[in-house]
């Protein structure tokens, strides 16, 4: 092994966490200590450059792969266990909303003009509206180049369904591979954070003090607040409409069992084994949860509806578009749909912000900015994101299988 290799093994084998705090730590002190070397700030730049290239070709794999290889005639469980997934992850984006709403929070962005023109945005639903069936036509290959996530979103159901419907398995498989390499090169982007994080903290803080964590913080709260809102009331009370029964008991052990685990790991799709132990630890039905764990980890995306709904009506607050709360509604259907296409590694759901921000007339230069922010806030948001994403996959499909049970009881 080269000298290079033995390098990349060492850095690569330390935490990402911890060294996405070191870099953070690392940049303010910088910015603090030396303002004026500016050439630290171009590592941000980079970063966000690469995020901004890869983003829209990740949404576009990741939804046709989803779709072409989605299960048919899952049966009575898997219809209920599909709506208690997308009313959840729907009530989450509502809660955002509401959130930020009572509590808004605006970001430290530069070149705002750039991406949006004062007071330009949408300001009613029916704008919203017709910006989005106006958009969503757009060619699906300028629509990549251009970051146009109205129309990826779009083309990329249809040529999933068409995939699902006409296609062999073997080129369905061959999509879904190109979906892991894809997955993949994210992956590796992410490798850089670190550095990327340090170039942008110190950016930041050269140019505005340590004061600017103080909205960092703020918006953190509203992440967090908003995720255990949707966590600990809303998603046991569905629970316990289904099932007449305290739901609290079920809840502890899928965040104890699987939510401790997927704080660390920050991916659902690397929490997937976890999960499934949980439920045969649970007496579940094996060929039920091997299909609903999977699909969970692609579908159930609570935390990431708030986080694209949260950062959405931050940028929009923050550059001046005036947002009625029937707009934000919609935005919230829209961060639902989103989120179930957000990839499982870490970080996935923020790659979807620009995605969001579109809907408000928000240029991607902008929306990208804003990732940024939730890359440097992301070792506690996207931990916390992530647990409450994959122990919500556990609970839920515990809650459909005994939903299930009771009613052959009934019977």
């Amino acid at each position: 092994m080269n000298t290079a290799a033995r390098i990349l093994k060492s850095y690569t084998s330390v935490s990402l966490m911890l060294r996405i705090f070191i870099g953070l730590l690392t940049g303010a002190v910088l910015g603090l200590a030396v303002p004026h070397w500016g050439n630290i700030a171009l590592l941000g730049k980079i970063f966000v450059s690469a995020l901004k290239g890869i983003a829209p070709v990740l949404v576009a794999v990741l939804v046709v792969s989803s779709i072409a290889k989605a299960n048919r005639g899952l049966g009575r469980r898997f219809t209920t266990l599909i709506a208690i997934y997308l009313l959840s992850t729907f009530i989450a984006a509502v809660c955002a909303v509401v959130g930020s709403f009572l509590f808004p929070v605006t970001l430290q962005l530069g070149e705002v003009a750039e991406g949006v023109q004062m007071g330009e945005g949408a300001g009613s639903l029916s704008e919203v509206f017709a910006n989005l069936l106006t958009g969503m036509v757009g060619n699906p290959i300028a629509a990549v180049a251009n970051a146009n996530y109205i129309a990826i979103l779009f083309w990329s159901i249809i040529l999933g369904v068409a995939l699902k419907t006409t296609a062999s398995k073997a080129t369905v498989q061959v999509v879904h591979d190109l979906s892991d390499v894809v997955s993949r090169v994210v992956k590796w982007v992410i490798q850089f954070a670190p550095f990327g994080i340090m170039g942008l903290v110190f950016t930041t803080v050269s140019e505005s003090g340590l004061s600017v964590f103080t909205t960092y913080g703020h918006l953190l709260l509203l992440l967090v607040g908003c995720m255990l809102t949707n966590t600990l009331i809303f998603n046991p009370l569905i629970s316990f409409i289904m099932l007449r029964k305290n739901p609290y008991p079920l809840l502890f052990t899928c965040l104890k069992e699987s939510g401790l685990q997927a704080f660390f790991t920050r991916s659902s799709a690397a929490n997937i084994p976890i999960n499934m132990a949980l439920c045969k630890k649970m007496n579940l039905d094996e060929n039920f949860y091997s299909v609903s764990i999977p699909l969970g980890a692609t579908i159930n995306m609570d935390g990431a509806a708030v986080t694209i709904t949260v950062f959405a009506l931050a940028v929009a607050n923050t550059v001046g578009v005036d947002v009625s709360f029937a707009s934000a509604l919609f935005l919230g259907i829209i961060a639902t749909l989103g989120a179930c296409g957000a990839s499982g590694v870490a970080g996935g759901s923020l790659l979807l912000i620009p995605m969001a921000c579109s809907f408000f007339g928000i240029g991607n230069d902008v929306a990208m900015q804003a990732v940024a922010i939730g890359f440097i806030i992301g070792v506690v948001q996207d931990s916390i994101e992530t647990a409450l994403n994959s122990s919500g996959d556990a609970f839920f499909t515990a809650t459909a299988e005994y939903r299930d049970r009771m009613k052959k009881q009934e019977a």
